[in-house]
């Protein structure tokens, strides 16, 4: 059975950095796609981040772009996101995920969730 942890949420200030860290198991962590969504109050649950399986490469939203850096340690069968200059409109519960083949921006492709963290960006 597949489990996602994620850690490392909290309380920032705007401009702030972050590092989440998802640790997996239950799963042969390389062949999978993993990426992080985040979802804010009354809002749909939105594509953040994800790296491919089987030495893939990684994909941001626009949103996230240049600020976010998404990355995967294989033997440590952990996933992580570097947040930098944090803006009040990432507050969110950020979600780990996991995936059986290619990258995918669609929540509804992605097999397996994390119980979330949450981040708070304080203006």
């Amino acid at each position: 059975q597949v489990q996602l942890v994620e850690s490392g949420g909290g309380l920032v200030q705007a401009g702030g950095s972050l590092r989440l860290s998802c640790a997996a198991s239950g799963l042969m962590f390389s062949t999978y796609t993993v990426g992080w969504f985040r979802q804010a109050p009354g809002k749909e649950r939105d594509f953040v981040a994800a790296f491919g399986y089987l030495g893939g490469s990684a994909s941001y939203s626009d949103s996230v772009k240049g600020r976010f850096t998404i990355s995967r340690d294989n033997l440590k069968n952990t996933l992580y996101l570097q947040m930098n200059s944090l803006k009040p409109e990432d507050t969110a519960v950020y979600y780990c995920a996991a995936r059986r083949g290619p990258l995918r921006d669609a929540a509804d492709r992605y097999d397996s969730w994390g119980q979330g963290t949450q981040v708070t960006v304080s203006s």
